[in-house]
Parts: structure tokens; C-alpha cells; sequence
């Protein structure tokens, strides 16, 4: 059976920047994910400051930039025909097929391992280490692996670990559903360089030109809307309508949507024997100009000091830390954000604060900055709060 310093299930952000950080640090690392790659999902494919700021501090300073991502300089709203352009800092546009690989490439080339089509089952727990059940797509063979520390990167509806460990994940009333896809549209409706925010009564959908010229697609729906009719197609269709946004003629043409589980949730557990949980299996929110990318980054970046600590000795001293990591770094950046989604459920509060953009731009400008803002973790893992 073979013995890993740390395993990462999930090859997202958080998982592939966990990879590299640990890898760089000289342990031996495996990297599993259930998908091949490269692959689509459900994502603004934007980038904020913070985003950034972690990739440069991992020595990653041109990966966007080589990969083909695209400088953003605003972010145009739509509500019922009305237009307002807000400046936007120092953000980027880079399809998830291409940020994704990218930085699985860079953790391989750092010195981990990483196997696609392989789904990870968290088992027993023994003196040092954690036994992991691996099964291949493909093949459909199982093999055992043990890993001193397990990191759980498996997206919004992770099954890896067990269930008298895993906890209960704890869904937000009226949250919303995710849904995208990707559109060839050759219009000039929406540019290059803005993202473009779309927002309807029953929610709201972001559009950004990609690096290939195609046409993203990520919105966040009331679950009822998604029941009705043609489900996504129309969802989208009705609040672009509703914001005064042209509907690409592509997106009328069978296009294929992914939807997402419920967006707003938490987690009553993030850590356990021998295993932290991280990126969107740690709790998510709806988030806005790049920062569920910059979340997924930070909580990528914070795992290797505690991963080290883990390897000398567990403790659930550990754990607590590593809970008051996430909230300092995660939890308080999602309150913003958790915060915007309430009054972007509320007709007259959404009225009243498009009016205030339209009125003051420089105050929605500083409510952008803040989610811009850069905080980057401790390299010897954070205090309790």
C-alpha cells in the first residue's frame, strides 16, 4: 500500500495550490480528481486582487497571463434597462479549462502526482495516518493508499469522508442555484474586458468574454425558476430580459447548461482525524467579482504550514486553528458577499441600491475595493481567534 504525506481530493483551485504549496515544500504529494481534464464548470472565470496576490506569492506571477487570461477594467450592471459602469481594479478573465490545468501542471512540475478519473473514499483512521479507497473511472479497479494528512477540496457536495465524521452541511434558506455555460457569440453587446452583471427578480447572470473569444455564462437562479419551463435557458433568458441585456442567439440554440447544488451553505466540520476540509466543501456563498476564486486560493494557500504541523504531530489544537484560519481569511470576505445576495433578493432594497450606484459610484467602487482587498496567510499557520 502506498504511503503519501498528504492526498488532495479535488483537482479545483484550492486543491491544486495545496498541491504545489506542499509539493514545494518537498512532500509527497497525490493529487486525485474525479473529472478529466481539462474540463468546463460552473464559474465567472474572474479574478480579483486577492486571487492574484496568492498566485504571486506561490511564485505563480504570470500563470493567468501566460495561459491567455484577459485584463478587466469594469464591471457593467443592468436592472430594469438601466445601465451603470463601475471601475473595476486589476482584475482578469481565464476559463476554468485553462486556470485548472494550468496549475496542476505547475504542482507536477513542483513534484506532485496527480491521477483524473479517480474518485477517493476516506476510510479508517490509524495511529499516523488515514487509509484511502481510490477507484479508477476507467478501469474500474480500487486500490488502497494511506496519507498522513488528507485534504478535502471535493466541491460544494462532498461524499469522501465518512459519515460519522463529515458532519452536516447546512444549506441557507432561499439560497440560490448555480447554473452556466459557454456560448459561441460574436456580437459586441459585451465586450472584452468588463464583466457584465445581468439582475432579475428571481436572480441575476454574469457574462465575460473568455481568452478564446467565447462567451461565459454563470448565474445564480431562485430554485423555482430553474423548475419552470426549459429550466436554465429560460431562467437566464427572463433576467437578461428583465435587465435590459440583449439574449445571445446562441444561447436560444440547445445550449448545454450545468447547474449546481445550492450555493449558500456551511460546514459543521472542517477538520478532523488526520484530514482538514477546504475550498467550497467548506462553506460558499454566492460570490461576486472573483471572489469564489479568491476564497478557493486563500484556503489553498493557508494548508501547508498546517499540513507540516500535522505530519510531526496531530492535535485537535490543529483543528481549532485551522477553523479560525478559514473564518479570518474566508468567512469574513463571504459576509460581504452574503450580504449583497440578501438585498439582490428583495426587489425594492435592489431598486434602491442601483439608484445609490447610479447616484455615487465611488461608494459602490469602495464596496468592490474591499472585496479587492489583499490578505494573504500566515506561513506558519494562524493563532485562534
Amino acid at each position: 500500500m502506498t504511503f503519501w504525506d498528504v492526498l488532495i481530493i479535488g483537482g479545483g483551485p484550492a486543491g491544486g495550490l495545496a498541491a504545489l504549496d506542499c509539493a514545494k515544500q518537498g512532500l509527497r504529494v497525490l493529487l486525485v480528481e474525479q473529472r478529466s481534464f481539462p474540463r468546463w464548470k460552473v464559474c465567472g472565470c474572474c479574478f480579483n486582487s486577492q486571487a492574484q496576490a496568492i498566485l504571486n506569492s506561490r511564485g505563480q506571477n504570470d500563470l493567468i497571463a501566460k495561459s491567455g487570461g484577459r485584463a478587466l477594467q469594469s464591471l457593467r450592471l443592468g436592472l430594469h434597462g438601466r445601465e451603470a459602469t463601475l471601475a473595476l481594479p486589476n482584475g482578469y478573465s481565464l476559463s476554468r479549462e485553462r486556470f485548472d490545468q494550468a496549475l496542476i501542471q505547475a504542482a507536477i512540475k513542483a513534484g506532485a502526482s496527480a491521477r483524473f478519473q479517480v474518485t477517493a473514499d476516506v476510510e479508517t483512521a490509524f495511529p499516523g495516518y488515514r487509509r484511502v479507497r481510490l477507484k479508477d473511472h476507467q478501469s474500474g479497479a480500487t486500490s488502497h493508499v494511506k496519507a498522513k494528512v488528507v485534504l478535502v477540496a471535493a466541491g460544494l457536495t462532498q461524499r469522501c469522508l465518512p459519515k460519522n465524521e463529515s458532519g452536516q452541511s447546512s444549506i441557507r434558506q432561499h439560497s440560490r442555484h448555480g447554473a452556466g455555460c459557454v456560448v459561441d457569440d460574436d456580437s459586441d453587446h459585451y465586450p472584452v474586458g468588463a464583466i457584465h452583471m445581468a439582475i432579475g427578480h428571481q436572480g441575476y447572470v454574469g457574462l465575460v468574454r473568455r481568452e478564446d473569444g467565447l462567451l461565459n455564462l454563470a448565474g445564480a437562479f431562485d430554485r423555482d425558476s430553474l423548475s419552470q419551463g426549459q429550466g436554465a435557458v429560460d431562467a437566464a433568458q427572463h433576467v437578461l430580459n428583465q435587465a435590459g441585456f440583449p439574449v445571445p442567439a446562441a444561447l436560444q440554440q440547445g445550449q448545454r447548461w450545468q447547474l449546481t447544488a445550492a450555493l449558500s451553505r456551511s460546514a459543521n466540520v472542517v477538520a478532523g482525524e488526520r484530514f482538514l476540509v477546504m475550498g467550497d466543501a467548506a462553506g460558499y456563498v454566492e460570490p461576486f467579482t472573483g471572489e469564489g476564486m479568491a476564497w478557493a486560493l486563500t484556503a489553498g494557500a493557508a494548508a501547508a504550514p498546517f499540513v507540516l504541523e500535522g505530519l510531526e504531530q496531530w492535535s485537535d489544537d490543529l483543528e481549532t486553528r485551522w477553523k479560525s484560519t478559514l473564518q479570518l481569511h474566508i468567512g469574513r470576505r463571504q459576509t460581504v458577499c452574503r450580504t449583497l445576495s440578501s438585498v439582490l433578493k428583495r426587489p425594492i432594497p435592489t431598486a434602491l441600491l442601483f439608484e445609490l450606484v447610479k447616484l455615487w459610484p465611488a461608494m459602490a467602487e469602495q464596496i468592490i475595493a474591499s472585496l479587492n482587498e489583499v490578505k494573504l496567510p500566515s506561513p506558519k499557520g494562524e493563532p485562534c481567534l
